[in-house]
């Protein structure tokens, strides 16, 4: 059998060298709340690159200051922030990955100091701050900020833009029937609360020509949320957008109860993959090669992220190629201890 993980993946004019994918995770280490890149970034993002990842996205980062989950996030809210990103793009490129960043703004769930909006003035949970209700000038000027930071996100180099639409942040507040109690244009129905989602697609798609992602939580966990199937028409909407793939999560939106266990969002992936015909990534306690290939080798995803095992072992797809009778060329300063 010939693997599908170790086969290369082309999107619109992007080819990766392999399936494997490290999702975004936050480092929480720009520690001078400027949002700007340290060496911390440069040292975790390369070492991947060197470890024969695919294509790596840089963590959720901040397309305003004010959406920030924290004061240590990495933002792109300004053109201050490009030369740092274009630093550490061409460190990962030197290796031979590609590169995606995480576009993002985390609306109730920013745990900053002053205000902090959503759609609906509802905290997340009773040691969170309540947040203001996002006027349509507050929802323009976040629209705008998300094309800006594509636009930077561009001139840094990066060959992928993924947007955060999951895990409770703005915009999966804005696509949930339980976070968004709006009686406006951007509440209520299925189209209306997709409609800043629709906003910031259109915004990006202006100044980006590169392969789009969006990153949903496809299940709420809770009776009276969202599931696969209402992502189904969401993810057929952002394909004739010119979404290029769903990066299938779940959770988040709200406090909850999730039984988790190895693959446990993968029927979620392959729910919308196959309902909307449009390529998914599977995540969340991918651990084993094995059970990676059979993801794809039963199309159940076209991409596999991996997030915490990648925090374990930065080398996770040479230990993968060798149980899958793989080879792969390691880098040639490591020749003596690679096979």
């Amino acid at each position: 059998m010939v693997s599908k993980l170790f086969s290369p993946y082309t999107i619109k004019g992007v080819t990766l060298k392999n399936r494997i994918v490290m999702a975004p995770m936050c480092m929480y280490s720009s520690h001078n709340e400027d949002g700007h890149v340290q060496n911390w970034h440069r040292t975790h993002y390369t070492s991947r690159a060197v470890g024969h990842v695919g294509l790596l996205i840089v963590e959720a980062t901040a397309v305003t200051s004010q959406g920030r989950i924290s004061t240590q996030d990495l933002g792109i809210w300004s053109d201050e922030h490009i030369e740092g990103f274009q630093e550490l793009v061409g460190l990962m490129k030197e290796h031979g990955a590609k590169t995606g960043i995480q576009l993002a703004h985390a609306g109730r769930k920013a745990q900053l100091d002053g205000e902090i909006h959503a759609p609906s003035a509802l905290a997340f949970n009773r040691d969170m701050k309540t947040p203001k209700e996002m006027s349509k000038t507050d929802i323009k000027d976040t629209v705008e900020a998300f094309k800006e930071g594509a636009e930077r996100a561009a001139k840094a180099g990066f060959d992928v833009i993924e947007v955060h639409g999951a895990h409770g942040y703005l915009i999966n507040e804005f696509l949930s029937p339980l976070t968004n109690k709006r009686t406006d244009e951007y509440g209520g129905s299925p189209e209306n609360r997709y409609r800043i989602l629709r906003e910031v697609i259109d915004a990006i798609k202006t100044v980006w020509e590169g392969p789009l992602f969006v990153r949903v939580s496809a299940h709420d966990y809770h009776e009276e949320g969202l599931t696969p199937n209402d992502y189904i028409t969401y993810s057929q909407w952002m394909k004739e957008q010119g979404v290029d793939l769903i990066d299938v999560s779940s959770g988040g939106v709200i406090p909850a109860h999730i039984d988790v266990y190895p693959g446990y969002q993968v029927k979620y992936s392959e729910t919308i993959k196959n309902g909307a015909n449009i390529p998914t990534g599977a995540v969340g306690l991918i651990t084993s090669p094995i059970h990676a290939e059979e993801i794809l080798q039963n199309e159940r995803a076209d991409l596999i992220f991996l997030a915490r095992e990648l925090l374990r072992d930065p080398y996770w797809p040479r230990t993968a190629a060798k149980e899958l009778g793989v080879q792969i060329a390691g880098p040639k300063q490591y020749e003596r201890g690679w096979l």
